[in-house]
């Protein structure tokens, strides 16, 4: 008799079998030890369906985890419930040791603005399960979404309670990650610093600095073990993307800050692209392929919102030479136009934004408004890292807003470990002139340290910046109310990461209305 494996798997529903697995599985053969120690994830809301991901490793830390060298067959199922008593869709994927067996299964043929649970099955055993949306039907009318956004998470710099945090919001459609899923750096070497000016590490790394693709997917399993970022992981969907530390600190297009030679570095570029892939719930269609892969997409959610997802590393001309960077940079004299975005980018990004929506979502890495920091700063006033680095660049993206005649854009970022809100202005010199978009600067998860409200030798930063509204340094993340007519931006804080259960708060709600770019307290 021929056995329908898809067949049974949806019969089996939520029953016994799997708490009650003997030594003889049901599912595919046994392996070393329970597969699925990394969690479960989602991504990437279509109204059909959603992408679901895995990574089957018995033994985390170890060479291959632990996995035997040759594809393994992995379940999943989609369920109405919870329970798993009305399952919907399922199916099944290879988890193949060429992409560290990970799997992304890409699940289409659901109902839009849904929610559904969902988990694996692999050498006998269950997953976590997790919980997921679907995005609403293309043009319907939309009433709210909610969006958490985070990123900046060092290992060592303290733990992921936020996370904990973040998955317990209500109703989360999706979450937005900024980048710095995890740092590259050896044990030690950006471990928060004391009053002294010596550092402690609160967690440590496993290894050196990360150069091969098996260094890599060491690393992101060292961080996707963190019960808390599995918490966040399983509560919503993640929109991810990347900044500099999923490769090397300040990294752009083929330079490394070091000044490795373009074809060295392109090497570890590459294994790193390829672990970031196999370990993001994302689609296909981020495959890395011929030296990159494409990580800028669009998500739309109804006419309500349009999410533009960029890429400020890949495309990006090497960085401007600061005082603390005179080497391995673009000296002042080179005059030359520059790029944040690169040019299929940016007019992809400029053809995308659009009116037919209520609001346009800029997702991405690096602060986008000027910003002047305090005379103290080592580093000088400006962050050539980010879009100050890149004045033209800005000012081709601003200026396409405008000729759209936007007023409904508003710009997520992360990358500085603090909480910022405030205005772009059109014009760079002219700081409370017109703007021409909002801005919410999310702080880090654990980066940084416990931090406080405004860090030492900061308090004129408010007043040196007009356009701006708000300055933290806790740790945290933002949750973002977006409505017709008005888009609600939650800023919570933690109260410290450097031991575990930190204490919620929330340290500001601020509003944006889509008729002109601005931020005004609830």
């Amino acid at each position: 008799m021929r056995l329908d494996r898809r067949g049974l798997i949806k019969t089996a529903g939520s029953l016994a079998i799997f708490t009650g697995l003997t030594s003889r599985p049901v599912f595919g053969r046994s392996l070393a030890g329970y597969p699925f120690t990394l969690g479960v994830a989602s991504g990437d809301p279509h109204p059909d369906g959603f992408v679901l991901w895995t990574r089957l490793a018995p033994n985390p830390l170890e060479r291959g985890s632990g996995m035997p060298m040759q594809a393994v067959p992995v379940q999943w199922q989609v369920a109405e419930d919870e329970h798993f008593t009305r399952i919907v869709h399922s199916g099944e994927e290879m988890a193949r040791p060429e992409l560290g067996h990970s799997v992304h299964a890409e699940v289409g043929g659901l109902r839009p603005a849904r929610r559904y649970w969902y988990r694996f099955l692999a050498g006998g055993e269950a997953s976590p399960v997790g919980t997921v949306r679907s995005a609403p039907a293309a043009a319907a009318a939309v009433d709210q979404l909610r969006i958490g956004v985070a990123g900046c998470q060092n290992y060592e710099a303290g733990y992921f309670t936020a996370y904990r945090h973040l998955s317990e919001e209500p109703d989360l459609d999706a979450v937005f990650h900024y980048g710095d899923y995890i740092y590259e750096h050896v044990a030690g070497r950006v471990c928060p610093k004391g009053e002294g000016g010596e550092r402690t590490c609160f967690r440590s790394h496993v290894g050196d600095e990360i150069y091969s693709l098996d260094d890599y997917r060491r690393r992101y399993a060292q961080y996707k073990m963190d019960p808390d970022l599995q918490a966040a992981h399983a509560a919503a969907a993640f929109l991810s993307t990347w900044d500099d530390h999923e490769v090397d600190n300040n990294w752009v297009d083929t330079w490394d800050e070091q000044g490795t030679p373009p074809e060295m570095f392109l090497l570890r570029r590459y294994a790193a692209m390829q672990a970031w892939y196999e370990n993001m719930p994302v689609r296909r269609a981020q495959f890395p392929a011929h030296g990159g892969l494409r990580m800028h997409r669009r998500l739309d959610y109804g006419r309500l919102l349009r999410i533009h997802l960029l890429d400020t590393r890949q495309h990006r001309t090497d960085q401007r030479c600061g005082l603390q960077n005179t080497t391995h940079c673009r000296p002042a004299e080179d005059t030359a136009p520059s790029q944040m975005l690169g040019a299929e980018q940016e007019a992809w990004l400029t053809d995308g934004m659009s009116a037919d929506f209520g609001w346009n979502l800029l997702a991405q890495q690096v602060m986008m408004m000027p910003f002047l920091y305090p005379e103290s700063r080592a580093d000088g006033r400006h962050n050539f890292d980010s879009w100050s680095g890149y004045s033209d660049a800005r000012a081709r993206v601003l200026e396409a807003i405008g000729e759209r005649g936007l007023t409904n854009v508003v710009v997520a970022t992360g990358d500085v470990h603090k909480h910022h809100a405030g205005v772009v202005p059109m014009n760079e010199d002219d700081l409370d002139g017109p703007a021409a978009a909002t801005e919410y600067v999310a702080t880090s998860i654990s980066s940084g340290g416990d931090g406080s409200d405004v860090p030492k030798g900061w308090g004129n930063v408010l007043s040196d910046n007009p356009h701006t509204r708000l300055l933290n340094d806790r740790r945290g993340y933002q949750v973002f109310t977006i409505g017709k007519d008005e888009w609600r931006t939650d800023v919570v804080g933690v109260d410290r990461v450097t031991t575990p259960g930190g204490a919620k708060t929330k340290i500001a709600t601020l509003v944006t209305v889509p008729q002109k770019p601005g931020v005004h307290p609830a």
